[in-house]
């Protein structure tokens, strides 16, 4: 870890901070409101503040983790620690999203109109406002330290705001025109926009969990810079993963049978050199090879499921 990189963590332990205040804050506010007004979208919008706790617990967690090293028993570091949480929210969010919509077909039976909507109305507003002030600092300290969990949370929060703006909607059209069957419509939209935001959840946990390659142009860009730097005859079995917010990229490279030892490591040196400008936040791992040399027992090469660069698989 560089010495920029310890010094970016204070800023992004900082706004992970902030979140997990202004999700409590919330929560305390929502709860009030939704028992006062018992709507069916506040009460969808306290179980999101809710989640956002999490999330934004998670997001500490995971920048805090970030800056520990790999340990003895950790090589590769700590980073799927954030998807098996991430899996751990996935439950939470889908019990959360079920009990809302089935209070929302209860309450569409009902046919019970909202209270005191005004108050109601003032929470969401209040809700806005501070979670645009959060994404305003989030976005100085995305600047400043580049922090992809940062980053995530900031993207989450951006949704609340048009989920604040629906309780706003949700509220008014029911006590202000009459329209007793929007709050729970309202409720029912909502909770399927949570159990829309599990699975895409579920899905990008999985995918950690399971190594999923990298996409694909990510992956051309990143053999694009290697390509570049001189000595290489060929790249194959080039591998991606992501761990948390580290990436990990290995590929075997041929350089001239004829150079010596000295000359080959040099050559590893400019393409890691250049990787590491380009691509900072990637643990490369290079296994040289003589140009022409043939790999027998990597599984992918008999299964031909790699693209190829330079005539050989990549």
């Amino acid at each position: 870890m560089t010495e920029d990189q310890r010094r970016a963590i204070p800023f992004a332990v900082r706004a992970a901070l902030a979140s997990v205040a202004m999700a409590c804050g919330l929560i305390a506010l929502k709860s009030y409101a939704a028992w006062s007004t018992g709507s069916v979208a506040m009460l969808g919008s306290l179980a999101d503040s809710g989640l956002d706790l999490l999330a934004s617990l998670v997001t500490l967690y995971g920048v805090k983790l970030a800056a520990e090293p790999a340990d003895h028993d950790h090589r590769f570091g700590h980073g799927k620690a954030e998807a098996l949480a991430a899996l751990f929210q996935v439950v939470l969010i889908t019990v959360s999203a079920i009990g809302i919509a089935w209070r929302a077909i209860a309450a569409l039976n009902s046919n019970a109109p909202t209270q005191d909507a005004e108050f109601g109305i003032g929470v969401s507003i209040a809700a806005i406002l501070a979670t645009i002030v959060l994404l305003a600092y989030q976005r100085s300290i995305i600047r400043r330290t580049g922090s992809v969990a940062i980053m995530a949370d900031n993207v989450h929060y951006q949704s609340d705001v048009l989920l604040n703006g629906s309780v706003i909607a949700a509220l008014a059209l029911d006590q202000f025109l009459g329209w007793h069957r929007a709050d729970p419509i309202f409720g029912i939209a909502i909770a399927a926009w949570l159990a829309w935001g599990a699975f895409q959840a579920s899905s990008h946990a999985i995918d950690m969990l399971m190594d999923k390659e990298w996409p694909e142009d990510q992956r051309a860009a990143f053999i694009e810079v290697a390509a570049r730097q001189p000595g290489i005859k060929g790249i194959h079995d080039f591998r991606t993963r992501r761990s948390g917010s580290h990436d990990f990229a290995q590929f075997h490279m041929e350089v001239a049978s004829d150079i010596t030892v000295r000359q080959a490591h040099d050559v590893v040196e400019g393409v890691e050199t250049a990787l590491r400008r380009v691509f900072p936040k990637v643990e490369v791992l290079i296994h040289l090879d003589p140009e022409g040399h043939v790999d027998t027992d990597n599984p992918l090469v008999e299964a031909d499921v790699t693209p190829h660069w330079f005539g050989k698989r990549v």
